[in-house]
């Protein structure tokens, strides 16, 4: 049995400058939480303290609270720190309600749905 080169150490923990850190976690999904790094293992899978799920519509956001949230790693797909001093998002968006938000992303999802239908309906037609 052979002992990690520095190198294997330093990949393993990389996320422990993180620790009791603010970040930001994509998924695979598109979500995207926030919250305060608790602890992590060699697979990424984290534990996020505080957590939320920053939901955002054109111009309109909401932080959807989730509390103590653990993430498997395999959806992760990027991890950043964000910087506490910093206003996390440009002046022009507005934080809105959960029940705002939730009817905003229905409405898009909406719109997107009736948008591919009538690609489909149209497919007959060659325009080229």
């Amino acid at each position: 049995m052979s002992w990690s080169a520095p190198d294997d150490i330093l990949l393993s923990t990389s996320l422990a400058g993180f620790l009791d850190k603010k970040l930001i976690v994509l998924l695979r999904d598109g979500r995207k939480l926030l919250g305060t790094l608790c602890s992590f293992d060699q697979f990424a899978n984290v534990v996020l303290q505080g957590a939320c799920e920053r939901v955002i519509v054109g111009e309109q956001y909401c932080d959807v609270p989730l509390g103590l949230y653990v993430i498997r790693g395999e959806n992760v797909v990027l991890i950043g720190e964000l910087d506490r001093e910093k206003d996390e998002l440009p002046a022009h968006m507005t934080c809105v309600s959960e029940a705002e938000i939730r009817k905003a992303e229905k409405a898009e999802r909406e719109a997107r749905d009736l948008k591919g239908t009538m690609r489909k309906r149209m497919e007959f037609l060659d325009f080229d």
